[in-house]
């Protein structure tokens, strides 16, 4: 399945994802576009079934930063994190970000 990512490029995106995790979880993808991992992650991320929002680290840095600060997650890119309820439930980076498993999470804070 190819999956269409939702960009996220500022604060009021960011903003809007988090009020809208009070009412159901969300998928952030932090993506690098020049890094083979974060090509293998999307890819990963491209089998999600549920909505996934995209951040493409080298145009929002400040928001990447912005989202760890709010978050409490370290940076990393690649990195996927579920928000529910304004807060991070569940994170994965690099390598370890693989559908099935953002699957299970997103179902477990639903």
């Amino acid at each position: 399945m190819t999956k269409q990512f939702a960009p996220i490029a500022d604060t009021k995106d960011l903003e809007e994802l988090l009020a809208r995790s009070h009412s159901e979880p969300v998928i952030l993808f932090k993506h690098s576009t020049t890094c083979p991992i974060s090509a293998a992650a999307y890819t990963e991320m491209s089998r999600v079934s549920n909505d996934v929002s995209l951040l493409i680290v080298q145009r929002a840095r400040e928001l990447s930063r912005e989202i760890a600060t709010r978050t409490g997650v370290r940076h990393e890119s690649p990195q996927t994190i579920i928000l529910r309820n304004g807060q991070a439930v569940w994170n994965a980076s690099h390598w370890s970000i693989k559908a099935a498993e953002v699957e299970d999470a997103f179902r477990q804070h639903v």
